[in-house]
This record gives C-alpha cells, structure tokens and sequence, in this order.
C-alpha cells in the first residue's frame, strides 16, 4: 500500500512565506501552473494560499493584490496529513472539507503538498497495471 508522501516525495514544493504579496505568488502559481500553495513563517507550516482564496478574500474582498500579504488572506493552520497517510484517507479527508490539496507534515516542518489530481493519477496508474496483469493472466491461462 502507498503511503501519501510516496506520491510527492521526488516533486519540488514551491514554498510560500507569509511576508510576500499576494501579487508575486499568484505570479509564480501561474508560472507553474498550481492551484495551492504551502505558506511557512520561519521554516513552519502556519497556511495554505489557494485559488479559492484568491477568488474569495482578494477579488471578491476588492483588495490590492500588490499591497495584501499573504499572510492577511491565506487560510491559516490547515489540516495536514503524516507521510505515511494511506491514499483512502487523504481522499476521504479532501471530499469531506471541499479540499483538492492537502499539505504533508511532520509536526510543522512542510514534507510536500499533495493534490487531488496526484491520488488521483496514482489510483488510474495502478487500475492500468491491474488491467494488464489480467489479459496477461487471461491470456496464459490454457484453454479447456
């Protein structure tokens, strides 16, 4: 059984710190094409900046992105999960808060950031593999 930071282990997190401004990490989201992204003070997990809250505090709040920290708006102490979570949980726990990201801790030290769309790849990748083992299974299987 995979355990969550299986899953995220070789990616790069892209970290935010909760002095910079809602203007340059909604840049870098869109440069790297990510909807959430982990906010540290000091080293330490204290939030998570998303789309939604972009949408939610910043545009419908009518804020200046350039002049709102990200401190001001991202949604603080966020559920995280161990490293060693299994997938059902994490997928249980996003469904039921309206999550498609959830932040990977030690205690507060961030170890990744996984998505919806990372569980949900992994599930498709081992039905594949589940998928191929039966044709071959069906296949080398003598006929009566």
């Amino acid at each position: 059984m995979a355990h969550v930071y299986d899953l995220v282990k070789e990616q790069d997190t892209y970290r935010a710190e909760v002095s910079q401004s809602v203007l340059e990490l909604v840049q870098a989201m869109v440069d790297r094409n990510i909807g959430a992204v982990p906010v540290l003070r000091e080293g330490e997990l204290v939030g998570i900046f998303s789309e939604r809250d972009l949408m939610r505090r910043v545009v419908a709040g009518g804020l200046n992105p350039a002049a709102t920290r990200v401190a001001e708006v991202m949604t603080a102490d966020p559920l995280t999960v161990d490293p060693n979570e299994d997938l059902e949980t994490c997928m249980v726990l996003m469904r039921r808060h309206g999550f498609r990201h959830l932040p990977i801790c030690e205690g507060k030290l961030l170890k990744g950031l996984v998505s919806l769309r990372d569980i949900m790849l992994h599930d498709l990748n081992e039905k594949e593999h589940d998928i191929r083992m039966m044709r071959a299974y069906i296949q080398a299987t003598p006929e009566m």
